[in-house]
């Protein structure tokens, strides 16, 4: 079993709040977020665009896989993601993650790609994450 981190830090509150979010490898540092990375343009990154990034990456990997194991080795997968958040009552609400894959995969047919392509866009982990349960454990210092 494999366990990855992921932190954040959160200062001062509302739309004046200023967080951090850093990964266990480091390649995010203290990255800045808060209302204005989320809605709109300043610097930084917000949780909807990290969602996507990873469930792009995922699924391609998935695929990657896949392809590999009915025998293709060459090609190439490019895949985004969108990831919408919608008004829901007095908060909002993630509904819906939407692939866009671009792959050129010599000597494939479009039917056998297509079987291909769902079952990893359907067992991906992070598609799977998608709908999960959470769970919480917390500390309250003060």
């Amino acid at each position: 079993m494999t366990t990855r981190t992921g932190s954040a830090k959160y200062e001062g509150f509302g739309k004046d709040g200023k967080g951090h979010v850093s990964t266990q490898s480091g390649i995010l540092a203290d990255t800045p977020y808060g209302f204005n990375t989320r809605f709109e343009d300043a610097p930084g990154t917000n949780p909807e665009e990290l969602i996507a990034a990873a469930h792009a990456s995922c699924f391609t990997m998935a695929l990657s896989f896949a392809l590999a194991g009915a025998g293709f080795n060459d090609g190439t997968l490019e895949t985004s993601a969108k990831v919408t958040l919608d008004k829901d009552g007095d908060g909002f609400t993630i509904t819906k993650s939407a692939l866009d894959l671009k792959a050129t995969v010599p000597g494939i047919d479009a039917a056998q790609f297509a079987e291909l392509a769902k079952g990893a866009e359907k067992n991906c982990p992070v598609s799977k994450l998608l709908n999960a349960e959470v769970t919480l454990t917390h500390t309250l210092n003060g």
